[in-house]
């Protein structure tokens, strides 16, 4: 099988496929190819934080054109997957010389299966761009074509739990793999102080209780494969043997009283009001409560949003964790390395990020009390 990921966040998808059981493990770009078995198949759907779908490569081969791969899909055995009542729809990714239309080669490949059929039975499945039973998916690399089954439908960073959004919300599985990156494991409190819709408060929380990302979902693709097995699926949905307790708290807060109140029923519907404290509050009055932290957050690029003062946005974040953030760690993402400078502080650690179509710098910094140097011979000496 194929998860697909976001890039960076490779290495954070292939560790939660070796927690969740699976072998040969094999990091690609922006995907982690590994093997299993059906329950492994739905455990990644519904268990893995930072994959967008999984695939299930049913067949391989080298085309030179068009016609090769009409040829191809023609003579495959379309019926161990699908029948004449079987909706189905294609989606194609083309990164070849020789392909240069991913839609030409979707219609041959809808040509190949039609055919297939045709031939058999004098009749033909049906193309459904809304809701298909079988989602194909094909992926040409030069002349090495892919054909695969798409387990998932939508992404799986459409959790479920999101019933309203502000402006610019972070994508869920990204929120989540930052989280992951950080180190974020529940032992401590987290704080986001432009938590704009909540995102990585939930995502947070998820992590925290060890609660799985497919828990909102109301379906998957795999649910309309022939050989969906309804028993085993409810044997994964049903064990909750891994989620643990959360001793500790989730803090956000947003200047904005319309994000805080899109935050408020996004943690409602999501059923975690109980870990999770949002509050209308402007980034300069925040206060930290006590005991260790971890910061994440997301502030405005100057991209999506634009508020006039985004330079002080930044530079009130760096008084904020010099003055109030001692002894913990903040994590910022932003596509704007000239308002990373604002923030006055020296990152330890800088991760290439996309951030949609935004290339984008995750920084931690860490906040010493008193001098730099002290605090760097401190920690070689641990």
């Amino acid at each position: 099988m194929i998860a697909k990921t976001f890039k960076g966040l490779e290495e954070v998808l292939a560790k939660e496929l070796v927690d969740l059981g699976a072998n040969n493990i094999q990091i690609q770009r922006r995907a982690v190819s590994f093997t299993g078995n059906l329950k492994l198949m739905y455990e990644a759907n519904y268990h893995l934080r930072t994959a967008s779908r999984i695939l299930k490569p049913i067949l391989t081969f080298r085309a030179k054109d068009a016609d090769e791969i009409y040829t191809q899909v023609k003579k495959f055995n379309w019926e161990k997957f699908m029948n004449l009542s079987t909706t189905f729809a294609i989606d194609s990714t083309v990164f070849s010389d020789d392909f240069r239309h991913s839609k030409f080669v979707s219609y041959r490949v809808k040509d190949g299966i039609a055919d297939f059929f045709t031939e058999k039975y004098d009749k033909r499945p049906n193309v459904s761009i809304d809701n298909p039973k079988l989602m194909i998916n094909v992926h040409i690399a030069q002349n090495q074509c892919t054909i695969s089954l798409d387990s998932s439908g939508d992404s799986l960073h459409k959790r479920g739990y999101r019933e309203r959004q502000t402006e610019a919300p972070i994508n869920e599985a990204l929120a989540a793999g930052m989280l992951l990156l950080a180190g974020w494991d529940g032992k401590m409190n987290f704080i986001d102080p432009m938590c704009g819709s909540g995102t990585f408060l939930i995502e947070a929380a998820l992590i925290a209780l060890n609660i799985p990302p497919g828990i909102y979902r109301e379906n998957f693709a795999f649910e309309n494969w022939l050989d969906f097995d309804l028993e085993l699926f409810e044997l994964v949905c049903n064990d909750d043997s891994a989620e643990r307790e959360f001793e500790y708290r989730i803090y956000g807060s947003d200047i904005s009283i319309q994000a805080v109140k899109t935050a408020e029923r996004n943690i409602r519907g999501a059923g975690l009001g109980k870990y999770i404290s949002v509050q209308a509050l402007p980034l300069k009055d925040l206060e930290i409560p006590d005991g260790k932290f971890l910061m994440v957050t997301n502030p405005p690029y100057g991209e999506r949003i634009s508020p006039k003062n985004i330079s002080e946005i930044y530079k009130t974040l760096g008084t904020v964790l010099k003055h109030k953030f001692a002894g913990n760690s903040a994590w910022v993402i932003s596509s704007n390395e000239e308002f990373l400078h604002k923030i006055g502080l020296k990152p330890s650690k800088k991760i290439e990020l996309l951030n949609g179509s935004l290339e984008c710098l995750y920084c931690k910094y860490e906040i010493f009390e008193g001098k730099r140097n002290e605090f760097l011979r401190k920690k070689q000496n641990r």
